[in-house]
């Protein structure tokens, strides 16, 4: 098949190299300009493409079409099929129905459940036990098109967003090797997804991370492993600064240790400093400071 990769991130950047591996006809790249200010941990699609001798079209998340229009640009290409990983901005409907084949993304959640952004935080903070890599057709509301199939993954209750993304990658990878001879063929499962079983999660911003001591351990444990590094980090505000929790542990009850909401000791036998929180002991294992 011809394909177009709209695609940024660690997961854009692994979906190409497949893609590439599989012996598949990328005929474009479309893809996002790192933006001023952002700390880049991951690989870049465009260097890749570039590699390659794949032609690469970039456009702000702001200005999706691109400054000639992404329609046109795809039209030039002439896909089978638009595969989009971790591409910042809906594609205009115009564009997903240029390839006969249709238009497919990788979406890093258990669809219908998680849909939106940042789907691989919102699980950690909220606390979930299972997660999972979608391969979806793409239609005008975001990603709410039919599945084509999933991979299932376990989330450990102390594994943090850059471990949980690292296996998410090796997911992506896993469905794309699966269903994309069946897309070949046109023998590729597709299932409606049920509306009544959706949720919906929205962006993230740095201000997210706030917490507050008299939460419960277990709360504050999930918020700051799901944007830990290189994500901006779960913090508390103080007098002329702010405290920022990289890493911690829930910790069982410990004999004639019972602190206070944001009371912290070190105790004898522990290697890092014990907060106490809203309904038990929370170790902080990595902090800094910000200071005003």
């Amino acid at each position: 098949m011809r394909l177009a990769l709209f695609g940024y991130s660690q997961t854009g950047a692994r979906a190409l190299k497949t893609l590439l591996d599989l012996g598949e006809t990328v005929v474009a790249v479309f893809t996002h300009p790192d933006a001023p200010g952002e700390k880049i941990w991951f690989d870049s699609v465009a260097a890749l493409a570039r590699k390659h001798g794949i032609s690469v079209h970039e456009a702000s998340s702001a200005n999706p079409r691109g400054p000639v229009g992404y329609k046109k640009l795809v039209e030039e290409a002439r896909p089978d099929v638009i595969l989009s990983a971790s591409f910042r901005a809906l594609i205009p409907r115009d564009v997903l129905e240029v390839p006969p084949r249709g238009a497919l993304n990788l979406h890093p959640s258990l669809l219908p459940r998680y849909r939106g952004r940042s789907p691989v935080n919102w699980v950690l903070v909220n606390g979930e036990t299972e997660t999972g890599m979608s391969l979806h057709y793409m239609v005008e509301a975001p990603d709410a098109g039919d599945i084509v199939g999933q991979v299932r993954l376990p989330i450990g209750p102390d594994e943090t967003a850059p471990e949980l993304q690292r296996r998410m990658d090796d997911a992506a990878e896993a469905v794309l090797r699966r269903f994309l001879p069946q897309l070949r063929s046109g023998t590729a499962p597709r299932h409606a997804q049920d509306p009544a079983q959706s949720s919906y999660f929205g962006r993230r911003r740095p201000e997210d991370g706030r917490f507050e001591w008299s939460w419960p351990a277990a709360r504050i444990h999930n918020l700051v492993r799901a944007v830990t590094r290189p994500y901006p980090g779960a913090f508390l505000l103080e007098p002329g600064g702010r405290l920022f929790v990289w890493k911690t542990r829930v910790m069982g009850d410990r004999e004639g240790l019972a602190l206070r909401p944001g009371e912290m000791v070190s105790p004898k036998g522990c290697a890092h400093p014990v907060a106490g929180t809203g309904d038990g002991l929370l170790e902080v294992m990595d902090s800094s400071r910000d200071t005003a």
